[in-house]
């Protein structure tokens, strides 16, 4: 592992980095956008699950989380208000790594090792943080599951970074198992090209889509509305527990359906994403009017999908964020319309998800509600700005997000990763998708509200089945 700064031990499991400069140890104030996670319906925790193929070792985990998260300023800093302005800072404090890192209490009697899990991280999004120490914390499972020999579940409060910088985050203290001096490979490039306009009329495209994104946009935060489905949650959802689940599924299929109709594995995770949720409704309804499929016509259901506006996708040392300016939330959005309904040609799933994209991409509507929100900040403040991205959260369905993992398969503090599973809650809907690849495999991670969607083990099957159902029409027009 690459040299690490000393660590001053203050107290009987107390720690404080030493790697601060004098003048980094003055309070500093958080950023428009971490404070913006302060406000009421934008108050989001991003939870990072992680199957582990050996017995978790505690202690192992507290001395490297102090050599790794303890590097950087905002995990060992408060966030202090001042109740005059409503301005918050990050005021360094001594760190009890011992107040970070939860052995959790099994319950001897349990039917289930998953069951168990599930239930546990559920309670952790009724649980709050104490804001007398930095908001992050790790819950370390010691059950056995068929995949696992343990589980952690790390915890972070969305103001520290967003879902990208926390990912690199845990990824820098992973290692190749191939390789144990190596860090892990993302797929695709290093760096993302930028946007190149090959001729007026494609420069055009992107001024129209960018347009008509933007008056959807403001549309929707006036007063445009998702359909009231089974899956749309109700007001102050984004206060009630939510419950996660995890589905697997084989890249290698994914990457079939890719090759046979020439489209991205983006477009096909998002494809089958439309076709899951599409069976899913179709089930509710049928279930809701005795058996008769009643499924309102034009369902208008949107999701709001997350892009990554850094420049690299390079796994570094994010760990010391005085080498890096990759810190922050520096994410943003577009609005997705799905094409819902059951498919004669469940390839037009996929089509349908390649029309969508290619909009996107010919679109600068990610960059337009980053800079968007932030410029709300400047001129109307923090309460404007919060009502805002609220009312643009609600009026759509669901959170969607897709991220690249590791290619091969990692350790993290010596211990063999067998999946990964980031998610968040806090979010004014009720459901999130969040997808991510590791090794062979492309896993779903869903996040729920259990009052509007009480059987999301069925949303796992539908996509599991609508990926199969999708692979076999594939291969049909492959051959």
């Amino acid at each position: 592992m690459n040299s690490l700064r000393g660590i001053r031990t203050t107290k009987e499991g107390e720690t404080y980095n030493k790697g601060f400069k004098k003048e980094e140890e003055n309070e500093q104030p958080l950023s428009p956008m971490a404070r913006l996670f302060h406000e009421p319906g934008s108050d989001v925790y991003i939870i990072g699950i992680m199957g582990s193929k050996t017995k978790i070792c505690p202690q192992v985990f507290k001395d490297n989380l102090a050599l790794t998260f303890l590097k950087n300023r905002r995990f060992c800093s408060l966030q202090v208000m001042d109740k005059e302005n409503g301005s918050m800072e990050w005021i360094p404090t001594h760190v009890n790594i011992d107040d970070h890192v939860i052995i959790a209490k099994l319950d001897p009697n349990m039917e289930s090792s998953d069951k168990f899990i599930e239930d546990y991280i559920s309670n952790l999004t009724i649980s709050p943080m104490e804001n007398t120490k930095p908001l992050w914390d790790l819950h370390i499972l010691d059950v056995k599951t068929q995949e696992t020999e343990g589980t952690c579940v790390f915890r972070f409060h969305h103001s520290l970074g967003d879902g990208i910088s926390l990912m690199n985050l845990l990824l820098s203290c992973t290692r190749k198992v191939s390789d144990p001096e190596a860090l892990p490979t993302l797929p695709g490039n290093n760096k993302r090209p930028a946007t190149k306009v090959a001729s007026i009329w494609s420069g055009l495209g992107v001024l129209w889509n960018s347009l008509i994104a933007l008056l959807m946009f403001v549309l929707t935060a006036l007063f445009l509305k998702d359909t009231s489905t089974p899956m749309k949650g109700s007001i102050g959802v984004e206060r009630k527990p939510r419950r996660f689940l995890i589905k697997s599924v084989s890249l290698a299929d994914i990457k079939m359906v890719k090759e046979a109709m020439n489209v991205t594995i983006n477009d096909v995770v998002l494809g089958v994403t439309q076709a899951g949720i599409s069976r899913y409704l179709h089930r509710r309804y049928s279930e809701d009017h005795n058996g008769i499929a009643d499924v309102p016509d034009n369902i208008r259901l949107r999701a709001t999908n997350f892009f990554n506006l850094r420049a690299t996708t390079r796994v570094e040392d994010f760990t010391d964020m005085n080498k890096h300016g990759t810190w922050g939330n520096k994410i943003g959005y577009a609005l997705l319309s799905l094409n819902i309904g059951l498919k004669k040609d469940p390839l037009d799933n996929v089509r349908d998800a390649k029309a969508i994209m290619e909009r996107k991409k010919t679109s600068l509507e990610p960059l337009f509600t980053y800079f968007f929100t932030n410029l709300l900040l400047k001129l109307f403040g923090m309460k404007a700005a919060g009502k805002l991205n609220y009312k643009v959260f609600f009026n759509t369905t669901l959170w969607f997000s897709n991220v690249p993992g590791p290619q091969e398969e990692i350790s993290f503090f010596g211990h063999k990763v067998a999946y990964l599973a980031p998610s968040c809650y806090g979010q004014p809907c009720a459901l999130m998708i969040h997808v991510v690849s590791y090794m062979d495999k492309v896993t779903f991670v869903l996040s729920v509200d259990e009052e509007t969607i009480p059987d999301p083990h069925k949303l796992c099957d539908d996509l599991q089945e609508s990926l199969d159902i999708i692979k076999a029409s594939a291969q049909v027009t492959r051959f």
